[in-house]
């Protein structure tokens, strides 16, 4: 049996603690006063009415989360399907549309008079064909990039601008020119297996009952005693022996192994004596801080309620700034009330102050060329030196990857989800 330190108490700790847990001594330390991470449910009372509002992690699907539903399954908890509309609203071109139905699609209906319009139908229709043919014959070049995709094959400003950039930028939380410089590979990849290519036969979504925190106390059940909040570590340094963790306060603790199951680049700053490997490796998969309120100002939905989508993104002339997101929480969550609970993403300044409830701070993976090949060398340093990285920037940045890490690294040491 093994001493196990595990810094961290998102999804990709919380699973390696429950895995590990069952053979070795785990300690889980959270810098935080609380666990969950980016699974964070907020207590909403509006009218003497209660809601579960998730603000983090929110939906899943059959298709691409099988470690997530794996694991969801075995703590015996329960799921709601959801849908996963997309909307997008151009002010400075007057257009806005969800592409949920053929209705929502045209809910602003001087769209049906609009050739631009149908020209960025028949777009997207090209782009998911010659998308899915490329993945299909596998013969993407890795060098190339969603725009030089997009240059190539000379898809129309309306297309990139008003659907495939907001759609790429809305799911990794990164702007509409970052988008531009997504390899492709990775883009098509993603696209062809969450069925973003198909007008039909999209997986179906999920959320959770009740807000995703419903899955954290059966999680943790089996290691709650050894969880310790409010950990400010200094360092974490190696030896041939194992691990020393120094904390702010100066105590030490000594580990067989540790786990760094936080972002890369808190990982990095934590590493007392980081090797050339682990400084290269995780300095080139950063992180971006994204602000997300959680509100009642339908402003920030569509002018149309036909228009109102699960996710609605909303554009404006600055390519630069990061994705501007609400999500229509009533809709994902199923929430059955005369008010519509919203969260919104880097847009807190066009918000009704009144309407606010809560001002959070998340940060995500920053997907580049850089970053993907980073990604790639991650058994340069994972198991080496007592040392294992998990968390989601090692695969495409979703629950389901933070999963997906843990359990990797949860087989090294012969346990299996």
């Amino acid at each position: 049996m093994k001493n196990i330190a595990i810094i961290g108490s998102g999804i990709s700790g919380l699973t390696s603690a429950y895995l590990l847990s069952r053979k070795h001594h785990i300690t889980l330390f959270e810098k935080n006063d609380y666990i969950g991470g980016h699974t964070a449910t907020k207590e909403v009372e509006v009218n003497n009415r209660h809601y579960s509002i998730d603000t983090g992690f929110i939906v899943y699907n059959d298709r691409t989360y099988p470690n997530f539903i794996k694991l969801l399954n075995q703590l015996g908890i329960a799921q709601q399907k959801t849908e996963m509309s997309f909307s997008v609203m151009n002010p400075s071109q007057n257009l806005e549309y969800n592409g949920n139905t053929l209705n929502s699609l045209f809910a602003q209906r001087s769209n049906l008079l609009r050739p631009s319009f149908w020209r960025l139908i028949l777009d997207i229709l090209r782009f998911n064909k010659l998308c899915k043919a490329l993945h299909e014959n596998d013969e993407i070049d890795p060098a190339l990039t969603l725009g030089d995709f997009l240059n190539e094959h000379q898809f129309k400003a309306a297309f990139c601008q008003n659907y495939i950039l907001p759609m790429g930028a809305a799911i990794w939380s990164s702007s509409l020119t970052e988008m531009t410089q997504f390899q492709l590979k990775f883009f098509v990849r993603f696209f062809y297996h969450h069925g973003l290519l198909d007008i039909q036969n999209r997986p179906q979504w999920y959320v959770i009952p009740g807000g995703s925190k419903q899955y954290i106390n059966p999680l943790i059940k089996s290691f709650e005693q050894n969880i310790k909040l409010n950990s400010t570590i200094e360092s974490v340094t190696r030896d041939q022996d194992g691990v020393t963790i120094t904390f702010s306060n100066k105590d030490a603790q000594q580990f067989d192994e540790v786990i760094f199951a936080c972002h890369s680049d808190e990982a990095l700053s934590l590493l007392g004596d980081a090797s050339e490997s682990e400084q290269n490796i995780l300095s080139d998969i950063p992180y971006r801080n994204n602000q997300v309120v959680l509100h009642t100002d339908v402003q920030m939905l569509p002018k149309r309620r036909l228009a109102w989508a699960s996710w609605n993104y909303h554009l404006d002339s600055n390519l630069d700034r990061p994705a501007c997101i609400t999500y229509n929480m009533n809709i994902l969550q199923g929430l059955k009330s005369d008010t519509t609970f919203c969260v919104t993403l880097n847009n807190s300044d066009q918000i009704n102050p009144e309407s606010i409830i809560q001002t959070f701070h998340y940060s995500h993976p920053v997907f580049n060329q850089q970053s993907l090949r980073a990604q790639q060398r991650r058994s340069e340093i994972c198991g080496k030196q007592h040392t294992h990285f998990v968390g989601a920037y090692w695969h495409n940045g979703f629950h389901e990857d933070g999963v997906r890490s843990a359990v990797e690294v949860a087989e090294r040491f012969g346990i299996e989800l």
